[in-house]
């Protein structure tokens, strides 16, 4: 399919090229459905990479920011402002006991960073313990805790991983082995989301917590993608009991307006030194009103308990299909992942232009389903009932035979690369 929009030339045009662009121009959200420029609908289980958890353009948000946006937009840190205030209070309001320290920035890979340099202060010690398949982000800082070597590989000695020990997520004979006397801290996500959405097992997230207490590291979750409803709590670490050092946040937490925030304890918070870390824009006024509407809407419109509700029925709904191709469901609440026994793109594909139904991979072959917490259930059973098609009508082998063939086409009839033929990969 083409799409000759001018709007989609101009991006491409002037876009810096590291993103691969989807053949569609969105417009418009609403709830769990976008449009695009032409007016197409489609259910939306992308949703920002896990970010409109209470849905696309959710009034109260909408409300918020207008409203904020012709009082004040712009305040640094060192000048107290009273929506910074009541969204630090309303934070605070539902994280775990303990953590009411709050370091504010704008993404989540900024709250990363803000991590390993509190983890650094707060312990006196320079080393981490990340995960095999585990994401943190793609700053120079946050890359050292990344595992996908493809990530890292492009920039060399640059990125310092040498005081990074990666371990098997969930062994724990590991963990205890990799959690020395130098570790700062380790460095986790309940539920890997880029790494496939794989859910850690309770004795594995419980031994994590011992063994860090045991040997006086910090344990640091990454809730960035799994945390203010995504999975059926307000946080994942609620699901294993339990409460670490400090958390990472981001994605859901206002409602699509950037954020981010490191929250701790007052002990991790008191050892760094005044001035140690800062941010022009973190802690905004506008991000700050926008943060307390979506906290108080998933509150009061019950997005944990909708959550865990929908993704049991969503998981249900998908194991039912029975599908040859499907190797496994997994996941929690509304972070849901479909491992293929082939590559996912294909499918991905044919339900963003065949289906009207957005979703991603995560890794080469899981198809990852992050759904606003307010889909419908109607929407769900369209959205399982597209990739049932899909994957009964696929045939990725065929795809890319035809693919190659129109290459040779374009190309004069010449080979696609010297000595190739028209196979899959």
């Amino acid at each position: 399919m083409t799409n000759d929009s001018k709007w989609l030339a101009t991006e491409k045009r002037y876009d810096s090229g590291i993103y691969t662009k989807h053949d569609v121009v969105m417009v418009r959200g609403q709830g769990a459905t976008v449009w695009d420029e032409n007016g197409r609908s489609y259910i939306d289980c992308v949703a920002g990479y896990g970010v409109a958890t209470i849905g696309h353009s959710h009034p109260d948000v909408v409300k918020a920011v207008q409203e904020q946006a012709a009082k004040l937009m712009a305040m640094p840190q060192t000048v107290p402002n009273d929506k910074r205030a009541e969204f630090l209070q309303e934070l605070v309001g539902v994280l775990p006991q303990g953590l009411d320290r709050v370091f504010l920035c704008n993404s989540g890979t900024e709250a990363m960073e803000a991590a390993k340099k509190f983890a650094i202060t707060g312990t006196g010690r320079s080393r981490f313990v990340a995960m095999k398949r585990g994401f943190s982000g793609r700053t120079l800082g946050a890359l050292a805790l990344t595992w996908e070597p493809k990530y890292r590989e492009p920039f060399g000695d640059a990125v310092d991983n040498k005081n990074v020990t990666h371990i098997t997520y969930g062994d724990v004979d590991a963990l205890r082995a990799a959690v020395t006397e130098d570790v700062a801290a380790v460095i986790l996500e309940p539920v890997q989301g880029e790494g496939g959405v794989r859910p850690a097992s309770p004795e594995f997230m419980q031994e994590a917590r011992r063994i860090t207490k045991e040997k006086g590291a910090l344990l640091i979750l990454d809730e960035i993608q799994t945390g203010f409803c995504r999975t059926g709590k307000m946080f994942a670490c609620e699901h294993f009991g339990v409460i670490p050092d400090g958390m990472t946040l981001a994605k859901a937490m206002a409602g699509g307006v950037p954020i981010g925030a490191f929250a701790m304890t007052g002990e991790v918070a008191d050892r760094m030194p005044a001035g140690g870390h800062g941010t022009t824009f973190g802690g905004n006024p506008l991000s700050m009103a926008a943060g307390t509407a979506a906290l108080r809407a998933m509150k009061r419109e019950g997005l944990s308990e909708q959550a865990r509700e929908k993704g049991e029925y969503m998981m249900e709904k998908l194991r039912a299909l029975q599908s040859p191709k499907i190797r496994e469901v997994r996941g929690l609440g509304l972070m849901i992942g479909v491992e293929l026994k082939e590559k996912s793109a294909p499918y991905i594909h044919a339900m963003e232009h065949d289906e009207g139904v957005l979703c991603l991979a995560a890794t080469p072959l899981v198809v990852r389903f992050l759904p606003p917490a307010v889909i419908s259930r109607e929407q769900i059973d369209a959205v399982v009932a597209a990739f049932g098609r899909v994957l009964d009508n696929v045939n990725p082998r065929a795809e890319r035979q035809a693919e190659l063939a129109a290459a040779q086409d374009d190309m004069g009839q010449a080979q696609v690369s010297q000595g190739e033929s028209i196979q899959t990969e």
